[in-house]
């Protein structure tokens, strides 16, 4: 491993390689989940329906399936998705979850969706899908616990995956102006920006892999 030259929390759990892979460059990862996701055992899907949106990984996984035509976002969400419904099923993805409102609408047909989100969703999407014209039925398939913790040193830079964990991190912790935060995406970066002046930077696209590589280059490019 070389000389730690940065060390950097994320707010959710990686996977070994990617944590292997930041500290032989010299980033010292850790990794501490400032949120708990718990699938709800039973809901209950309205109607028939054709089209069906997913904006994060746990909504998918917590979908047990369905003849859908899907949206959703960009990543793991899709990779999922595809794994779930097919890959046939998936019409269309995005970055982001405005991104992906502009991509329904500009598809022109479809009229009535199945948004599968958790308890905690945003208003971003459903609002806009509707104030387009579209017929959004909202179907709440998990729960988002926040689990704050007080973080007990200063580090370099903090990475987040998920607007919960930036209202759960920053519900006890508060930062330097140097540190330096990043973000998954496009809704992270804006929940980040609510709590805090630091500067973003937010992942080309919603993948880990993808946010570390961003955080190591950072850190050993000059």
């Amino acid at each position: 491993m070389s000389k730690p030259i940065a060390y950097v929390l994320c707010t959710r759990e990686l996977s070994p390689g990617l944590v292997e892979a930041a500290a032989a460059r010299g980033v010292v990862i850790d990794s501490l989940s400032f949120i708990e996701i718990e699938p709800l055992r039973s809901f209950e899907v309205p109607g028939p329906a054709e089209v069906a949106v997913f904006t994060s990984v746990n909504a998918v996984e917590a979908v047990a399936g369905g003849n859908w035509k899907i949206f959703c976002i960009e990543g793991a969400t899709r990779r999922k998705a595809a794994e779930r419904f097919g890959e046939a099923a998936i019409v269309a993805t995005a970055g982001s979850a405005a991104e992906l409102v502009e991509t329904i609408v500009r598809e022109g047909w479809v009229k009535s969706i199945l948004f599968f989100c958790g308890d905690l969703r945003r208003d971003e999407l459903p609002v806009r899908l509707r104030e387009a014209g579209l017929d959004v039925h909202e179907v709440v398939v998990y729960r988002t616990l926040l689990t704050p913790r007080k973080i007990g040193r200063e580090y370099d830079g903090i990475a987040f995956f998920s607007p919960s964990a930036v209202e759960s991190f920053f519900s006890v912790n508060r930062l330097p102006a140097r540190t330096a935060l990043f973000a998954i995406g496009g809704t992270t970066a804006r929940a980040i920006r609510q709590f805090s002046d630091n500067p973003v930077t937010t992942s080309e696209r919603p993948e880990a892999e993808l946010l570390i590589n961003q955080i190591i280059h950072d850190y050993t490019e000059e």
